[in-house]
């Protein structure tokens, strides 16, 4: 057996580790948490330094480029690799990882395809030359796209391998890096274009990505270069055709679900002001904090557990999705919930706290109140398309997306009619009919996959929701009543306590009535084996 060989399987998880929920959230919520949080206290400080107008083009403008790049380009191969029943075990382990790697480099010619392709069409749209700084900008933001995806078959590899420690390391110190980057060169350098600062700091990002993934393979995982590009002359072409295609069918479905996933930031940057597109940048880096650090790790967990549950033999396999999905439901839903109760009471309060006055009281207050409403429907969208994605056959996959071409109209329609009539919230409002149709969607599908013992969604509501909603109605009258906005500070703290006081019980009483299932959460183990 060759190093390589030996290390893999050394390495690797076992079957009972690959489809333990509870292991693989755990890292992925740390690198949430970290690759999100410390942008997020960042973005504290980013805020009170820079105008409206460039604030929209590091929130808005700049971020939607890089997104429809990356995400056209990998999140099919994402998807379908994780669906692989690839084994890394024994003396196939190299060949194994040879037949993934090559389908995995896929990415990397269509990637740069898309990236001219938008780099192309934002020059004709906005009508820019190279001497423009914001078309500098834009072709850096070009060949940070690139970089991530020279590692992006290295991603897939540490993913399939299980490696969560090396993407939480190496995705923390990309954060930082381009933390530290923007920080530098506003600090130091007053007098250079902002939009060359952001994409700089977007390129520090990719380089860090790149270096950390390919250091790994080569220094510590015992590969050879040759073994992480396994393409010679004379087999360029063999390569597993049933996971080509089915990359091929999940991207198709990544440009729709594109269009539903950032649609509202691209009626913003067509139809609405550099200030409108601040403060929806503003509420939806906070607003979407919680989605970031809590809901998309959870989502990925939860895909790659029951993609590896439905991948097996057991008996009990239905019986161990049913209660997967259960658990994960009521997981989110009791996040969801919390947000639901406090969080528009509290919305005004935080903005005038983490970025002050000027903020707070413009729209940006009313704009993250509905966001938290919009929260729990996204949290049940993410878990029951992660379900519905995980288990589906390639024909259930194509009439998936199929719904999702129609959702897409109807999203882009909705966003085009409100942002003229209620600016931000109109956009929030859109989304949040966009997901509910996706959950019916995805509920049917359940409902039809549990066909021989119905699924109960009532039992995935846990217990004492109805008094987070009373908590609700209690903190919105104390807002109502005590907290003034011109003596801020002593009526702000008559209105947190109120408020800390019935999360504290409301928080008891759901602990004594979900006790075995929280307990479970707490214990990361024995969860979802």
């Amino acid at each position: 057996m060759s190093k390589a060989s030996s290390t893999v399987s050394s390495e690797t998880p076992k079957d009972g580790d690959r489809t333990n929920l509870s292991r693989t959230f755990k890292y992925l919520l740390a690198t949430q948490f970290l690759s999100r949080g410390i942008p997020f206290i960042f973005n504290s400080w980013i805020v009170r330094h820079l105008t409206a107008e460039d604030y929209a083009v590091y929130a808005i403008q700049f971020h939607l480029f890089v997104t429809c790049v990356l995400f056209l380009s990998r999140e099919g191969f994402r998807r379908a690799c994780m669906r692989a029943d690839i084994k890394f075990e024994g003396a196939s382990a190299k060949d194994n990882a040879a037949t993934l790697l090559k389908v995995a480099w896929m990415t990397f010619p269509l990637g740069v395809v898309i990236t001219i392709a938008a780099c192309v069409f934002v020059f004709w749209w906005q009508g820019l030359h190279l001497s423009d700084p914001y078309a500098q900008a834009i072709l850096i933001n070009g060949c940070a796209c690139i970089l991530e995806l020279l590692a992006e078959p290295l991603y897939i590899l540490s993913q399939t391998l299980f490696l969560l420690k090396l993407r939480l390391m190496v995705e923390t110190a990309a954060t930082f890096s381009r933390c530290l980057t923007i920080y530098i060169l506003i600090v130091n350098l007053t007098n250079m274009e902002k939009g060359i600062v952001f994409a700089l700091s977007q390129a520090a990002y990719g380089a860090c990505l790149f270096l950390g993934y390919w250091s790994y393979f080569l220094l510590f995982h015992a590969f050879r270069s040759s073994d992480l590009f396994p393409f010679r002359l004379g087999n360029m072409m063999n390569f597993d055709k049933q996971l080509s295609n089915m990359c091929m069918l999940f991207t198709v479905q990544s440009l729709r679900k594109l269009i539903l996933q950032e649609g509202e930031k691209m009626v913003l940057v067509w139809l609405d002001t550099p200030y409108n597109q601040a403060v929806y940048g503003l509420v939806d880096k906070l607003g979407s904090l919680v989605v970031r650090l809590v809901f998309l790790p959870f989502e990925e967990s939860s895909y790659a557990t029951f993609a590896r549950s439905a991948s097996g033999q057991s008996p009990d396999k239905s019986k161990n999705l049913r209660r997967s999905l259960t658990e994960a439901l009521k997981l989110v839903l009791l996040i969801g919930l919390i947000f639901l109760a406090f969080g528009p009471s509290y919305s005004y309060s935080l903005i005038r706290l983490l970025y002050g006055q000027k903020w707070s009281d413009g729209e940006a207050s009313a704009a993250l109140r509905y966001y938290c409403l919009y929260i729990i429907v996204l949290a049940m969208n993410g878990t029951s398309e992660a379900f519905l994605h995980a288990v589906a056959t390639e024909n259930q996959l194509k009439r998936s997306n199929d719904s999702l071409l129609v959702f897409s109209l109807i999203y882009v329609a909705l966003n085009v009619l409100l942002i003229r009539s209620a600016g931000a919230v109109g956009l929030i409002f859109a989304n949040s009919l966009n997901m509910i149709l996706r959950i019916i969607f995805s509920a049917i599908f359940i409902k039809h996959f549990f066909q021989e013992s119905p699924f109960s969604f009532y039992s995935c509501l846990p217990s004492g929701w109805i008094i987070l909603l009373l908590s609700g109605a209690a903190t919105l009258i104390s807002e109502k009543v005590f907290l003034d906005r011109e003596k801020f500070w002593p009526s702000f703290l008559i209105h947190f306590s109120i408020g800390l006081t019935f999360f504290c019980i409301s928080a008891f009483l759901i602990y004594r009535r979900e006790r075995p299932f929280i307990n479970k959460i707490i214990r990361f183990r024995d969860h979802w084996d």
